[in-house]
């Protein structure tokens, strides 16, 4: 009986389960089915709204370039020098009595900077003076004792040796007066001299004496050096083809070599915009350096406020002549990279080209292209690093502002 029970028992579970997996497995009708439908049809529209959608092209600035008269420069770097530098020195032996200057001062000409002891030299003027005096009543006497010989003489009176003695001590008076007359010019000058003077307006380094110092003993001593600073000379070098093309340009405008003060130069220091500093040209040397086919050329500059000092490393230029219709774009916009310069500019199909470009001078915030643009030529302005040569862009037209230094 058990047995039987037991054989039973396991047929059931048996059919159970396989009633089971059949519900499991068997297909979906009604509500079920249409939810699993729509699900599917919804993860493939998904699909379709997830498709990739290249953005637009970026807008650009671009600009055609700038045409304008430019005037062309020779330009070349140099040093600035001091019209004036002077070692002051004692010319007369004494102590020092007074400096009357501090190290560093701006001084005008015929200042006194140093007093060296007056007493002995003014003693010597006093004693130059007496001479003199002794000498003219020596002369005096002279004159008559001859005046009354040659009358003598003349009679008869008086021989021809005295007159010849009294003609001798008569000039030997005069030469006397004469001398003392020497005198008192040297003691004039040796007094001067014990004022030391600015021999012109300028800058007073610090002084190489002390008060109450010895100098003049065995030989001139230095006291101290004196720099003129207003004007301020510039110095520098042009080639020998700068050279020529500048003497053709003062030949079509008429201008002889004196004329060449009248040419202006314009200066600026390495930590400067531009060229702030203007002045003329001062002279030229007459003959091209053989070693570097160079001529040395000066200009001259004033420096009323010294921001110019002596020694200083200056960039020049020289105005040559001047273009029409020269091309420019902003410096700014110009990229370099191993084969040298370039712009970026927009074709016909708005894409982005990469063009070589030759520059010429700066003019205020604008860089001349010499070689590569043409007028009609729309070069980007804006956005350079968020776009590659090759790109697409969507150009919006801007234009280029005049030059900062010319703008009205």
């Amino acid at each position: 009986m058990s047995g039987d029970t037991e054989t039973r028992a396991s047929a059931d579970a048996g059919v159970q389960q396989k009633s089971a997996v059949a519900r499991l497995f068997r297909p979906m009708t009604g509500i079920p089915a249409v939810c699993a439908l729509a699900g599917v049809l919804t993860l493939a529209a998904c699909g379709e709204k997830n498709a990739f959608v290249p953005p637009p092209p970026p807008k650009i600035e671009v600009a055609q370039p700038l045409k304008k008269t430019v005037t062309r420069y020779l330009e070349a770097t140099g040093n600035t020098a001091a019209v004036n530098t002077t070692t002051l020195v004692a010319r007369v032996q004494g102590f020092i009595q007074a400096i009357k200057y501090n190290d560093g001062d701006l001084v005008k000409a015929g200042d006194v900077l140093f007093v060296i002891e007056q007493k002995p030299y003014q003693l010597s003027l006093e004693q130059a003076e007496a001479g003199q005096s002794s000498a003219q009543a020596d002369t005096k006497k002279a004159e008559a004792d001859y005046k009354r010989q040659v009358d003598l003489a003349a009679k008869n009176i008086a021989s021809q040796a005295t007159l010849d003695q009294s003609t001798a001590a008569k000039d030997a008076a005069i030469a006397k007066q004469t001398q003392s007359e020497v005198d008192i010019e040297q003691a004039k000058l040796n007094l001067s001299y014990t004022e030391v003077k600015a021999p012109f307006d300028g800058i007073v380094t610090a002084r190489e004496v002390s008060l109450g110092q010895l100098v003049g003993a065995g030989g001139p001593t230095t006291l101290a050096t004196i720099v003129q600073l207003d004007p301020i000379y510039v110095n520098f070098a042009i080639s020998e083809t700068d050279v020529q093309d500048i003497r053709s340009s003062m030949r079509a405008q008429g201008l002889t070599r004196e004329d060449m003060k009248k040419i202006p130069i314009e200066v600026g220091l390495q930590s400067e915009q531009g060229y702030p500093h203007k002045g003329t040209l001062d002279y030229a040397a007459p003959t091209i350096t053989a070693a570097t086919g160079t001529l040395l050329v000066r200009g001259v500059l004033p420096n009323e406020n010294r921001s110019l000092l002596p020694g200083y490393f200056v960039r020049v230029r020289v105005p040559r002549a001047e273009q029409p219709n020269m091309l420019l774009v902003p410096d700014r916009v110009v990229g370099s990279d191993q084969s040298g310069r370039y712009v970026l500019v927009v074709n016909k199909d708005n894409v982005l080209e990469q063009r070589k470009v030759v520059l010429g001078q700066q003019v205020g915030d604008l860089r001349v292209i010499d070689k590569g643009v043409q007028p009609d030529d729309r070069v980007v302005i804006s956005g350079l690093m968020s776009v590659v040569p090759g790109q697409k862009i969507d150009p919006v037209a801007k234009t280029i502002a005049p030059p900062a230094e010319t703008a009205p």
